[in-house]
């Protein structure tokens, strides 16, 4: 027997459609054109962001080895409220602090073994093209200008309803969620309180950047950089976008209705993956509350691949709380596999059922538990050809 040729003869690849909201068989052409959100580099990266980023890397591997090419975009946004607040509270600039954040960031993602895509825009280098977007929406009747030179998008400019798709939510649900992730409902002068922020002047914080426009001086919002950078990256509609659960509402909402306004084609994303949420002592994971444990302190702690199935022995949608000893399980874990990989025997079957886990949903957990079984039947030959696919490189036998 010879090992199954997953581009002819493999499982079929089924995967969880936010936008549907069900599991769907995954066909694509041969190139894949994924898009996941990235990071908004002004603290350190933790490890909700190495979850989110190692299911990605998997789907990625696991595409490869069906046969795709893949081209994966993940974004930077290099000018954002928070990184230029934090970066006048720190008294550096706002190019300094996203640069080096972001150096942080890869340098502890390239320890993971996490690949880089193949394309990382930054917002700073689009604003040309933002610029032209903004105009688009606007002589469109899809977005307007305040007194103020403040550009907004009209929510309520287009006949379906504008939000909803991805996360079904009360109206003062949406009111809250858009409050609490950067928008600002209260704000004079818009014409509904969920309109997006699309240009906006500057704040008068110190160091912040601006850039002419035909509104005047000032910076994109959040939300319309990563519809332009996907779109010039991808094209008007993309196979795979991805990012963590928290950015369905108002983030992702407002990235579909904003890029099928503009290029007048849908879907805007054929297929929706949101990862969990990463806690810590049952609170969601994040800069703002502080409640942060950082990749590169882990790393510092445990190798690589111990980490790397850490994350992955959690599905990549359900949310998760950091637990030590689950890292230290994991490490267990680990050194058995790098063991085992040294052994010269081979299961075929159990190989065809790490790919039947793989290919429903990308579930890691059954994929994880059927590497432990070849571990322990010394199918070390069977390891060293299924690792790579969950980014996991053996160390060197010790003694």
């Amino acid at each position: 027997m010879t090992a199954p040729d997953l581009a002819t003869t493999g499982p079929p690849l089924r995967l969880h459609d936010t936008r549907r909201g069900r599991i769907e068989e995954f066909t694509a052409a041969h190139t894949v054109r994924m898009y996941v959100c990235g990071i908004t580099p002004y603290d350190a990266g933790h490890l909700g962001h190495a979850f989110t980023y190692s299911a990605f890397d998997v789907l990625e591997r696991l595409l490869r080895a069906r046969g795709h090419r893949v081209h994966h975009c993940r974004n930077v946004t290099d000018v954002d409220d928070d990184i230029v607040r934090t970066a006048a509270e720190r008294g550096v600039s706002v190019a300094d602090l996203a640069a080096r954040e972001t150096a942080v960031f890869e340098r502890d993602m390239d320890a993971l073994g996490i690949r880089r895509p193949g394309s990382e825009p930054r917002a700073t280098e689009v604003i040309d093209a933002i610029i032209t977007a903004v105009h688009g929406l606007i002589r469109r009747g899809h977005a307007y200008t305040l007194l103020d030179r403040r550009v907004y998008l009209d929510v309520a400019s287009v006949a379906a309803p504008a939000f909803g798709s991805l996360v079904a939510l009360s109206e003062q649900d949406r009111l809250e969620r858009f409050a609490d992730n950067g928008g600002d409902p209260d704000a004079p002068g818009k014409r509904h309180p969920l309109d997006v922020l699309l240009w906006q002047p500057p704040a008068g914080t110190p160091g912040e950047p601006a850039w002419a426009s035909p509104w005047g001086p000032g910076r994109p919002g959040w939300h319309i950089e990563c519809s332009v950078m996907a779109v010039e990256e991808l094209g008007a509609t993309i196979d795979v976008h991805g990012g963590g659960s928290d950015l369905r509402f108002p983030h992702h909402e407002i990235e579909i209705l904003q890029s099928e306004l503009l290029t007048q084609q849908g879907p805007f994303a054929r297929f929706w993956l949101h990862t969990g949420m990463a806690g810590l002592d049952g609170q969601k994971m994040s800069k703002s509350k502080g409640n942060l444990v950082g990749v590169g302190e882990l790393l510092a702690e445990r190798p690589a691949g111990a980490v790397r199935r850490y994350l992955l022995s959690q599905h990549y949608r359900d949310d998760w709380s950091f637990d030590p000893q689950g890292v230290a399980a994991a490490d267990e874990g680990f050194r058995t596999w790098t063991d085992a990989a040294f052994e010269p025997g081979r299961d075929l079957r159990l190989e065809a059922t790490f790919h039947a886990a793989l290919a429903d949903d990308l579930d890691t957990p059954s994929a994880i538990e059927v590497l432990d079984e070849l571990a322990d039947a010394g199918a070390g030959e069977s390891l060293i050809e299924l690792l790579p696919l969950l980014g996991v490189q053996r160390s060197p036998r010790q003694g």
